[in-house]
């Protein structure tokens, strides 16, 4: 058997990555579903319900683009829907009339609790069973 290189080593965990993310975000897509998101609605709700207080639970479209690992013209469709839904609301930032803030709404901090124990619950699955499997492989 020819020992591998480095560069495919590297390839190799590169590749298990890519597969583990993918997998992991449809099987969140999977059970998000019935509550009418999905793994990316949720990413953004978790973002938001993790500001602080003296941020005034919000924060800035832009921060949260380099959050979220979506272009911004995605970003900003998912939080018109997300709004639409009452889940969010956005209002212009006084400082710089070109930003624009997002917050939760009692309704978005409602759902994000009740589907965050589904959410962790896929990671946790998820990400043991490929700890495992690295492990087996080492």
């Amino acid at each position: 058997m020819a020992v591998k290189t480095a560069g495919a080593r590297l390839e190799e965990q590169w590749r298990d990555i890519l597969s583990v993310h993918a997998r992991t975000m449809c099987e969140i897509d999977r059970v998000l579903h019935p509550h009418g998101l999905g793994a990316s609605d949720f990413e953004v709700l978790d973002i938001l319900a993790a500001e602080t207080p003296a941020h005034g639970d919000q924060c800035r479209v832009q921060n949260l683009a380099g959050r979220v690992h979506l272009s911004q013209s995605a970003l900003s469709r998912l939080i018109g829907r997300l709004e639409k839904e009452g889940l969010v609301r956005r209002s212009v930032c006084q400082e710089d009339r070109r930003g624009v803030w997002v917050a939760l709404t009692d309704k978005g901090r409602a759902l994000h609790a009740e589907v965050l124990p589904l959410q962790r619950e896929v990671l946790a699955r998820m990400l043991t069973s490929q700890s495992q499997s690295q492990s087996r492989a080492s």
